[in-house]
């Protein structure tokens, strides 16, 4: 009998023992993380800071573009990426610097045509060709096909349609 109650206080202390140490598993100190666990809430959680910081980064990266572009006197594309045609006004002697894809309109004043070579811009309404230092037809949609081309104001105030990478010095 005395052997018998000798085994069950063993076994009564070995449970205390094993669910004292049960409860201190996966605490604050030894956290216990399951795979679902890190290959779902936890990634998701995650990506998302991650998508987070790439996102202010990239709009901060933006800001401090459009800051020195600001500082040296000139403008960049339209914040929307160039879809839709902005109204840009130029003061005589004022040049629209037009990279690859950008269109512009003539719509006030009156511009010429800038290249380093004598083939400028290409004239869509006609299906032309304006060469260096012609005059831009007012309405007539142009497009830059070779960088670096530009629109230079003749007229004391010259507005323009522009769509596009362009900048204005």
């Amino acid at each position: 009998m005395k052997k018998l109650k000798i085994a069950v206080a063993a076994l009564c202390v070995c449970v205390l023992f094993t669910a004292a140490y049960a409860a201190s598993v996966g605490g604050q100190n030894d956290p216990l993380i399951t795979l679902s666990y890190l290959n779902g809430t936890f990634t998701k959680q995650v990506e998302s800071m991650v998508d987070q910081t790439v996102n202010e980064r990239k709009a901060e990266m933006e800001r401090s573009l459009r800051d020195i572009l600001a500082g040296q006197g000139g403008t960049t594309v339209p914040s929307d990426g160039g879809s839709v045609f902005t109204v840009v006004t130029l003061s005589q002697g004022q040049t629209l610097v037009g990279d690859v894809g950008c269109e512009v309109m003539l719509r006030i004043g009156s511009a010429v045509c800038g290249a380093e070579d004598s083939v400028g811009l290409i004239d869509t309404t006609s299906g032309g060709v304006l060469g260096n230092g012609q005059a831009l037809t007012a309405n007539h949609l142009y497009m830059v096909t070779i960088s670096p081309r530009w629109v230079t104001a003749t007229a004391p105030t010259v507005k323009v349609l522009a769509r596009g990478p362009y900048s204005v010095r």
